[in-house]
């Protein structure tokens, strides 16, 4: 065992093949005689250790050559052998004898060789085992780099398909859209940072006379007269262990001259006499027609009337309904489009806090102590659905509808997604208010319950909502008719309607359900008829008679807007984690391309010396 363990491989091998083949005496010599043989170069290798030593000379010697032992030779690979044995000489004693410290005898050289000829030096052991371990590592490095490329690509494609990291800002927006107390989710609800501006634009009547004779009346549009509008809630309160908050939400409107095309307290609109009109729709076909009839006179009342913007927007003392005032203390003598709404409220409302789902965030449950409305027909028109429309829950898709509670149109109404866009640089979702909200029965069935008195529907783009004005025959559109029947368009010279200017919307961030930009666009309409009973009505057709709309606005201010913007980089940075990983992965397998590339370049250029062993048998 010994004796094997300090013979080389190939000696070895031949070996094994003698005891296991029983023909020791052939292969015995033969595996000796191997390790006689010097190691055999490529050609080119060969000239190139020739060419480097001058003609006629001799190679030198090493100074310091390896000592080998008694009875050893030099192996193959420089390492000492047993000195090869003659098949005499097995059943006995050594037959060849090796000089101690000498090599063997030098091969003879291209021309017989010279006699004296040094013998090869023995190859130094750190060539072939260094470039050995360089192949090993440059195996090792590709089995690496292609590894790592498409474990890489695996985990982001893992990520992706599972929507890890999206799901983990997902569960921290919901966590974070609750109303409590201290939060700044609950700050910004309380008291919104953006200023809301409120515009209004009047319809002056230039043709008061004709229209009286049947003509069709012209206005012309006046403002905006724009006012800002300070919307704190108060009086907050949280109940039922938080999940519910009930809060009042009184404005004031201070008026922006720079931004508004007159004084309000100077320019004058001749519009419909809303209390005249009113007074005579409440009264006709009463005992008390002839009495109205009289004061009519008696005042000097027209259909039509010339007052100031500021009397129109927050009233003014009417002579008419004082007298009825007498009789009916429950009648306003004074009358005004947005009367006593200035530094006052519409009522408490009781919202949802979002603890129990993300979903309730800020959705209305009650409004002046009632879960429901009364003024309709049926139980869906009179639920009470969405929130006020200043804030909405979190992670909006464009397949759901935003329900919003509206106490100017005495309803509920849904929006519906419209188009994708970008507010101070965040991203948003455009909502508008669905066609099917202000259909005709004929086109939305629903709607029928907003029909008062039953079937009395005044058509598409229309709502009659004077059972909850006091009985004033009020209807609410979009400004100018905008997406209404077109008749009420041509029944009326001076309306234009546009999609920019006259429609309703919210740009909605869909991860926070934070609004960024707003503009509810309403118009206040009097539906006019000729009454026989009053002389005032004159021929005058039936019309729904365009007196005001109102723009009221927001837009996020630059603080807000970039503290969001920097909320939704780090939202974006986490769910960027697999496409980085992706990134990585594709990195990775191209440099394993090129690698292998490289690899495969390099064999082709090397000779078929190169490639060949450099061990020979033979």
């Amino acid at each position: 065992m010994p004796l094997l363990l300090g013979m080389p491989l190939l000696q070895v091998s031949f070996l094994l093949l003698a005891v296991m083949g029983g023909k020791a005496e052939q292969y015995i010599p033969l595996a000796f005689e191997k390790a006689e043989r010097p190691l055999a170069l490529p050609e080119h290798r060969a000239r190139r250790s020739s060419s480097a030593i001058p003609s006629g000379q001799e190679a030198p010697v090493r100074a310091r050559q390896p000592s080998l032992r008694a009875g050893t030779t030099p192996g193959t690979l420089g390492y000492a052998v047993p000195a090869p044995v003659s098949r005499e000489s097995i059943p006995g004693g050594a037959a060849g004898a090796a000089a101690e410290g000498r090599g063997a005898a030098a091969p003879p050289g291209p021309a017989g060789g010279a006699r004296g000829a040094p013998a090869p030096q023995p190859a130094s052991p750190a060539g072939p085992c260094s470039a050995a371990a360089a192949a090993a590592m440059k195996s090792l490095c590709l089995v690496t780099v292609g590894v790592l490329a498409m474990t890489l690509l695996i985990a982001s494609i893992s990520l992706l398909v599972a929507h890890v990291f999206q799901t983990v800002v997902d569960l921290q927006v919901k966590q974070g859209t609750v109303l409590k107390n201290g939060t700044e989710t609950f700050e910004a609800w309380e008291d919104p940072p953006p200023p809301v501006y409120m515009q209004f634009y009047f319809f002056n009547v230039t043709n008061p006379l004709e229209v009286l004779q049947g003509a069709t009346p012209l206005v012309e549009e006046i403002g905006p007269y724009t006012y800002r509008e300070y919307r704190p809630r108060v009086h907050v309160q949280f109940l039922d262990n938080g999940t519910k908050v009930s809060a009042l939400n009184p404005k004031t409107y201070v008026f922006e001259p720079q931004k508004s095309v007159g004084d309000p307290e100077v320019d004058l609109i001749r519009t419909v006499n809303i209390p005249a009109v009113t007074a005579m729709e409440w009264t006709r076909s009463t005992p008390l027609q002839f009495a109205t009839e009289v004061l009519l006179l008696l005042y000097q009342e027209s259909l039509f009337t010339v007052r100031s913007v500021h009397e129109l927007l927050w009233g003014y003392k009417d002579r008419l309904l004082s007298t009825i005032h007498v009789l009916h203390p429950e009648i306003d003598p004074v009358f005004g489009l947005f009367s006593k709404m200035n530094g006052t409220d519409d009522g408490e409302y009781v919202f949802l806090s979002g603890e129990t789902s993300y979903l309730n965030f800020s959705r209305i449950v009650e409004w002046k102590g009632k879960e429901s409305l009364s003024w309709w027909t049926t139980e869906t028109c009179n639920m009470i659905n969405g929130t006020d429309g200043t804030s909405f829950h979190p992670l909006i898709s464009k397949d759901e509808n935003i329900y919003i509670f509206s106490s100017d149109f005495c309803r509920s109404l849904f929006l519906v997604y419209d188009s994708s866009g970008a507010v101070a640089g965040v991203p948003t979702f455009r909502f508008v208010p669905s066609s099917m909200v202000f259909a005709n029965t004929s086109v939305n069935p629903a709607n029928a319950g907003f029909c008062v008195p039953a079937g009395n529907c005044p058509g598409t783009g229309v709502l009659n909502v004077s059972v909850c004005k006091q009985g004033a025959p009020i209807f609410l559109s979009a400004p100018h008719f905008y997406q209404a029947d077109p008749k009420f368009v041509e029944d009326i010279e001076g309306m234009h309607p546009r999609k920019e200017y006259h429609e309703t919307f919210l740009d909605i961030n869909p991860l926070t359900g934070l609004v960024l930009q707003a503009a509810k666009r309403m118009q206040v309409n009097v539906h006019v008829r000729k009454l026989p009973e009053f002389i005032e009505t004159g021929n005058i057709r039936t019309l729904i008679f365009p007196v005001m709309y109102i723009n009221e606005s927001v837009l996020i201010d630059e603080a807000s807007a970039s503290k969001l913007r920097h909320v939704l980089l780090e939202a974006s940075v986490v769910t960027g984690i697999p496409f980085v990983i992706m990134a990585l992965g594709i990195v990775f397998g191209i440099v394993f391309i090129v690698l292998v590339c490289r690899s495969q370049g390099t064999n082709e250029e090397s000779t078929e010396e190169e490639r060949s062993p450099l061990i020979r048998t033979s």
